[in-house]
């Protein structure tokens, strides 16, 4: 039996749902709730706090739903829109490398959940044990699709967002103060 794309599933869907859970509950010293809706704020996010509970709560479901093999294209294509939207508000601006703050590591993400949908999740896994086949090139390319929609939707209620005046966002100085160690990159 073959178990590498177990052992991809598993370290991919436990990071995402550790990455998640950092949002959600501010677990394996995560910023929290609090923490997560100003840096939202900080990268033009709007509403901040729906924003942030989006980001978590698809991290962590997304990653659930990877961990076990299950629905393998909805939960690629959840956690590439997750990707792109963090590539497009954080890392693009810094360049492919990571060790300046840029985006190579989500461009590997990206590159294992399509490898996921395209291969398969493998025979350890409740697709497979629900008889579900849904892989091969055309649903990695859907899965991507529908990843990138996503995050031009999410960007895009953003901007609306704040076009309409949100309300309920944090106050400015408090977020300048709790987000700039969020955002922090440090270059080697």
């Amino acid at each position: 039996m073959k178990i590498g794309r177990l052992l991809i599933r598993l370290v991919v869907g436990g990071l995402f749902i550790g990455h998640g859970t950092q949002k959600l509950f501010g677990w394996f010293d995560g910023p929290g709730p609090d923490g997560t809706e100003q840096m939202m704020y900080k990268i033009d996010m709007h509403p901040a706090r729906r924003q942030a509970f989006a980001a978590g709560l698809t991290e962590t479901a997304g990653g659930a739903l990877l961990t076990a093999g299950l629905a393998t294209p909805l939960a690629a294509a959840s956690l590439i829109g997750v990707m792109l939207t963090a590539i497009r508000k954080v890392h693009a601006e810094n360049g492919v490398w990571v060790t300046r703050g840029g985006y190579e590591y989500n461009l590997v993400l990206i590159a294992a959940l399509l490898g996921l949908v395209d291969g398969g999740p493998g025979d350890l896994s409740a697709d497979r044990a629900f008889g579900i086949h849904d892989t091969g090139p055309a649903w990695a390319l859907a899965a991507l699709g529908a990843g990138a929609a996503a995050s031009a939707l999410v960007i895009e209620l953003g901007r609306t967002a704040v076009a309409q005046g949100a309300h309920n966002e944090p106050d400015a100085e408090a977020v300048d103060e709790a987000a700039s160690p969020l955002l922090a990159v440090r270059p080697r």
